[in-house]
């Protein structure tokens, strides 16, 4: 790769964060109140929300570019370790401006980088804005996103042969398939994820601003870079469609929880698909004790784990690399899981006893 090739690449990830931000910012929105509250004022946050037209109008754009042959498709996979030092180097720029501009949160500089010290920035000049966690979802979407067709259009071009494409490895593109359908069910649903862990607890710091930038476009794609270049490996075409159905499975666990408790959250007596929401309370709180919230408390990690588990058997159960991600995954969320339960149980105190008696599993049903 000569230097200017480096250069290019290093930059495709600033120039494609900045494509993701001029849509966002132009194109029609929904306005939507989430759950978080102004750290000051304690009013409820409003969004902008229009990832249903920022994604598809970003892969449309990569798409023609292609097509004009003035970015080659393959171009993301081409440069991936220079794009990959890009969005790295852009999300410490990122991290460090974001941190170091407010005022200590914590004794620990580095806790403060790691964990953020602002916990829901907004940017708002006349009718625009700009919200910071919204942004980095978005821009990590869209480059993960651009990621994946490029990988997909690599293998493509480097196996498929008019004639006899036995080559092409249906595995890899069922993977390619899953990350794309994961990446556009989380901006088709963007509202929901204002309710989410992410939105109501975090900060914005490292953690979330270097995770969504570099990491999450580039890590959760890895499975891609270690099978891409191998041809079909010819293992039972039935195979495949198992591991199709495992990711199904993972989406209705995930997507059907966080659906529920949205409606709960927005109107605890409407039914959920025929799931007539039963709870416990107290005076100020009530818990969802039925439905996916009632099979164990963290329903929904255990969906993003089997659709993670899912990719990397369609890319290649055999190659090493590609359990990366779900490995990162189970690391993460059962670590969150904890931290989690540990928050419930300041905030709900006596309730949250009584939810464990009545919810006993924590992730996964009848075995953790």
């Amino acid at each position: 790769m000569s230097a200017q090739e480096f250069a290019l690449g290093f930059f495709s990830p600033w120039i494609v964060c900045a494509v993701a931000t001029l849509l966002h910012l132009g194109l029609p929105a929904i306005w939507h109140k989430g759950y978080a509250r102004h750290e000051g004022t304690g009013k409820v946050l409003e969004y902008k929300l229009n990832a249903h037209l920022v994604l598809p109008g970003c892969a449309l754009l990569w798409l023609v570019l292609g097509y004009i042959e003035l970015v080659p498709w393959t171009w993301l996979r081409d440069v991936r370790w220079a794009g990959a030092a890009g969005a790295a180097t852009l999300g410490i720029i990122f991290t460090l401006a974001i941190v170091l501009a407010q005022p200590k949160k914590s004794a620990s500089i580095l806790a403060d980088l790691w964990r953020g010290r602002l916990k829901n920035p907004q940017w708002k000049k006349g009718p625009a804005l700009l919200d910071a966690k919204i942004w980095l979802c978005l821009c990590g979407a869209v480059m993960l996103q651009l990621n994946a067709l490029s990988f997909l259009a690599y293998h493509w071009q480097t196996f498929f042969d008019a004639e006899n494409n036995a080559l092409v490895n249906p595995g890899f593109l069922a993977a390619c398939v899953m990350l794309t359908f994961f990446v556009w069910d989380y901006m088709t649903f963007e509202k929901f994820s204002l309710y989410g862990y992410g939105f109501t607890t975090e900060r914005v710091g490292f953690k979330l601003g270097f995770g969504c930038l570099a990491f999450y476009p580039y890590f959760y794609s890895v499975a891609l870079w270690a099978t891409a270049h191998l041809p079909n490996p010819g293992r039972p075409q039935i195979l495949n469609v198992l591991f199709v159905l495992i990711f199904i499975a993972g989406w209705i666990l995930s997507r059907g929880a966080n659906l529920q408790k949205y409606y709960f959250k927005i109107s605890p007596v409407k039914k959920f698909f025929g799931i007539i929401p039963r709870t416990i309370h107290d005076e100020k709180h009530s818990l969802l004790i039925n439905g996916f919230w009632g099979k164990s408390r963290h329903i929904n990690y255990l969906g993003e784990i089997l659709m993670a588990c899912a990719i990397a058997l369609a890319a290649g159960p055999g190659i090493p690399a590609v359990w990366l991600y779900p490995l990162y995954y189970v690391a993460l969320l059962f670590a969150r899981q904890a931290a989690d339960d540990k928050r419930c149980a300041e905030k709900y105190g006596a309730l949250w006893t009584q939810y464990q008696e009545k919810v006993r599993y924590k992730i996964i049903p009848r075995i953790y």
